[in-house]
């Protein structure tokens, strides 16, 4: 396996070919057409592009000479000079040096010298005549050989067309392989485990294809922080994490403005100004850091600051006023469940209007991002210490981990991503609070109700629980959402694999409580629950 560094430098290797292709081309066409100002302003261009990325590769000789000959093109942009005579000749040098410069660093070998190079490169910006040896003449070697870059550029949509037709491919898979088990003939059956083997590989490849640094995103925010904190009047300090961490492309794409509001959120409500922090006793700049990390199948992006933290007391008045939760209810939430009111649709704290806060756009944007990807969005705060939002992303939106139960003769799919853990309990175990089952489940009570009953009780209000309806063990499945728990007793549970969940038709996709529908190896079609369509269901029904 390709450490990151090689992969780094086979990408930067492909750009730097592609601008020296790109420069022998425009430098050929100013020599015909030396007023030809696209020509011009592309090479400035490459030569910009290829001076940083040699430079932040540590090839500094690449570099250095790239820089000098961005001045010249500068200088002949500006009409300081002409592109004639020796400069010209001295550029074509230029580039021919640059070439064999990028095969040095391709064939690890020595770089060519060039202190002559830069020393008339010097001279010309100095407005002095370059010195010219008569054997000196990228005009062309007759004998230059021609080669293509070992890397291609693959438009997206291409890669999400491909990737489709594997989750395709998987589906049609496991049914042979059910098919094979259930005939128990051992030339299919060996067939089949090898067609397992080889889409495995295929998906994994198709997947690792889209995967892209997350620093391709996290990279563009010190300059987003400078502005905000301007406008904020505050002082901040940005550290980036863990940039190497790779993620589907697509995803990246979808929480780029999640996390854009986060970090705005960060600055404009959790940071406090300079003289604030004095007060508190705090350096006056505030410090905010964006990290990345694995952790198991999944990709973990935080946003941490050290500001004023959530006022858990403010918000429970707030939701109180808002009418999201009775003055009796709220006493009892503990300051997780206080804390989820933050992602309620148009909840804000903020006191007056702002260019950053204050305009009825809150975090619930943030989390309708997240939910659309099958990921969750935690949040942990310390008053007058900090708070830090993390956001629990899938490595891959095609085919997600999930759990298979059965009720009520169907088969019915819940994504592992939700899925907080499974038991089995006794009715005795299970007590009835304010008309809700709850049920200890690792030292913590969670509220339990019956699939079947959630599913299928109309719009009205969830009857009162009745312990004594249970017979024999349940199969409950704890599903997490929003810092909130909730168990789902099932008629049984099945197995754990991997799904390829497509989009419901219509009409039924107007069905909240489905995700989508995905197609087991039996040939049957499974719908695969919507985690929170069903938390907020319960919310909204219980008594």
């Amino acid at each position: 396996m390709k450490s990151r560094e090689q992969e780094y430098r086979e990408i930067y290797m492909a750009e730097a070919l592609e601008a020296y292709d790109g420069m022998s081309r425009h430098i050929s066409e100013l020599e015909r057409n030396p007023q030809d100002q696209q020509a011009l302003n592309e090479l400035f261009r490459l030569m910009h592009n290829l001076k940083s990325n040699s430079r932040a590769m540590g090839f500094v000789q690449i570099g250095e000479v790239a820089h000098n000959m961005e001045t010249i093109f500068g200088l002949i942009r500006s009409k300081d000079r002409e592109f004639s005579g020796s400069l010209a000749k001295v550029l074509f040098m230029g580039v021919d040096v640059l070439s064999a410069m990028i095969r040095a660093v391709e064939d690890e070998s020595t770089m060519p010298d060039s202190a002559p190079l830069l020393a008339n490169l010097e001279r010309l910006v100095n407005g002095e005549e370059p010195i010219l040896e008569e054997e000196e003449k990228d005009d062309e070697d007759a004998n230059r050989k021609l080669e293509l870059s070992d890397l291609v550029y693959i438009q997206i949509k291409k890669l999400d067309h491909l990737l489709n037709l594997v989750g395709e491919l998987i589906i049609d898979r496991d049914r042979i392989l059910t098919l094979s088990q259930e005939i128990g003939h051992p030339a299919l059956q060996a067939t089949a485990a090898h067609l397992f083997r080889i889409t495995d590989e295929l998906q994994y490849s198709v997947m690792d294809a889209r995967l892209v640094n997350v620093g391709s995103l996290l990279n563009k925010f010190p300059r987003v922080v400078r502005d905000v904190a301007t406008a904020e009047k505050k002082q901040v300090e940005l550290t980036l994490l863990g940039q190497d961490i790779q993620i589907d492309r697509n995803i990246l794409q979808i929480i780029t403005d999640a996390l854009l509001h986060l970090v705005r959120n960060a600055i404009g409500h959790g940071l406090e100004t300079p003289a604030d922090r004095e007060k508190a006793g705090k350096p006056a700049q505030g410090n905010l850091v964006l990290s990345a990390q694995t952790e198991r199948d999944d990709v973990l992006i935080r946003v941490a600051d050290d500001g004023r933290g959530i006022d858990v007391e403010n918000v429970r008045r707030k939701a109180i006023e808002r009418g999201l939760v009775s003055k009796e209810a709220a006493r009892h939430l503990d300051d997780a469940a206080v804390r989820a009111f933050l992602f309620e649709p148009g909840f804000s704290m903020a006191k007056e209007v702002t260019e950053i806060s204050g305009r009825g756009v809150g975090l619930d944007v943030v989390k309708l991002a997240i939910d659309s990807l099958g990921g969750q969005l935690r949040v942990d705060s310390v008053l007058g210490k900090g708070t830090t939002f993390t956001l629990v992303l899938p490595t891959s939106i095609a085919v997600k981990g999930a759990l298979l139960f059965e009720l009520d003769g169907r088969n019915y799919a819940i994504p592992l991503m939700h899925t907080d853990s499974v038991v089995s309990l006794m009715p005795d175990v299970l007590h009835v609070v304010g008309g809700v089952l709850m049920a200890e489940v690792q030292g913590e009570n969670v509220p339990v109700v019956s699939l079947r009953r959630l599913l299928h009780n109309g719009d009205g209000p969830l009857p009162p629980a009745n312990r004594t309806e249970l017979e024999g063990r349940q199969d409950i499945i704890i599903i997490a959402y929003n810092n909130r728990k909730l168990g789902l007793i099932v008629d049984r549970f099945l197995r754990q694999q991997n799904i390829v969940i497509k989009p419901m038709s219509k009409p039924l996709d107007t069905i909240e409580l489905f995700g989508g529908v995905t197609l087991l190896g039996s040939g049957q079609v499974c719908l695969v629950l919507d985690v929170p369509a069903l938390t907020r269901l319960f919310i909204a029904r219980r008594v």
